[in-house]
């Protein structure tokens, strides 16, 4: 069976998931849609989009051309900065952006995140929200979770102070090298039920200057012990912590070394306490975005 994580709405989500907003894929057209159906066919029944990325129609026909039913299929969508919910936090705004994202899906998104906080108009994250909550209410997101993605513990605090319905998601830059960082996130996250959705979870091998330093030592160890590759010792360690892990590839076999993940065995408690230790050593974002402003960075070396 394909490992699952529960929400705390009692939704389980396909623990590995596929983006299509890197690798070359945003604004892609066929190719999105190619590499999405080989994905849905080998199992990754999780399929990350977003408004910003100009890939929700590719999403439908990505599901379309891999033949799975719309039912067995995760969908992750966002309201990003260059649609009408960024033009002024209104509830017309709003919600012609989500009917914008629900015609080119050609359905429901099963889970519906802002994508970061500065895509309400500044003080008005809470606003935006309600707005969101008005729209699962009405019908017009029937079924629909909501979260968020790139919010630091301040933006959840305007959430929670309005809050109908519970958020359920923070997607994050996530890996060892920011478990440092992150720590009083995640500590929040845990308190109020908030799963983490790690986006570049394989960044400490794919985008650190050295390749990961002390950490891909680690992880080659491993990897070299369980016969595959450091990248899949990441993404198990991401999903052992409770994380859902989305990542992405445009290449057949790569895909497919994604989908295999599900079915290798755990980590032991001490491999992941290991590459917990490694990662903690230092600090590497990739995805800079705003999470240095108003929220603390370690004073660690970028590598160790």
């Amino acid at each position: 069976m394909p490992r699952t994580i529960t929400l705390s709405d009692g939704k389980k989500v396909p623990a590995i998931g596929w983006g299509n907003g890197t690798s070359g894929l945003a604004s892609s057209g066929q190719k999105a849609i190619d590499a999405g159906a080989i994905a849905l066919k080998d199992g990754i029944l999780h399929i990350d989009t977003a408004q910003l990325y100009q890939t929700e129609a590719e999403t439908a026909g990505s599901i379309k051309k891999a033949g799975v039913p719309r039912e067995k299929v995760w969908i992750t969508t966002k309201l990003s900065e260059n649609t009408a919910a960024a033009k002024g936090t209104t509830a017309a705004n709003v919600r012609e952006s989500i009917l914008e994202s629900i015609a080119k899906l050609e359905t429901i998104p099963d889970l519906v995140l802002i994508h970061n906080p500065y895509v309400p108009e500044k003080g008005k994250i809470g606003e935006f929200w309600t707005y969101l909550e008005d729209l699962v209410l009405d019908g017009t997101l029937k079924g629909a979770s909501l979260g968020f993605s790139n919010f630091r513990p301040q933006d959840i605090d305007d959430v929670l102070a309005v809050a109908r319905i519970k958020p359920v998601v923070n997607q994050l830059e996530f890996h060892p090298f920011l478990l440092t960082q992150l720590e009083p996130l995640l500590a929040k996250q845990a308190e109020l039920g908030i799963v983490t959705q790690s986006y570049g979870p394989l960044s400490p091998l794919l985008r650190h200057p050295s390749g990961g330093g002390s950490l891909k030592v680690v992880l080659e160890r491993i990897a070299k012990e369980r016969g595959v590759d450091p990248a899949s010792i990441l993404l198990l360690w991401t999903i052992q912590k409770g994380v859902v892990a989305v990542t992405t590839s445009t290449n057949a076999e790569r895909i497919q070394k994604l989908a295999d993940v599900d079915a290798l065995e755990d980590l032991t408690a001490e491999q992941i306490a290991e590459i917990d230790a490694a990662g903690k050593k230092a600090h590497y974002r990739f995805y800079k975005e705003h999470m240095f402003e108003d929220f603390p960075v370690p004073d660690l070396p970028e590598d160790a």
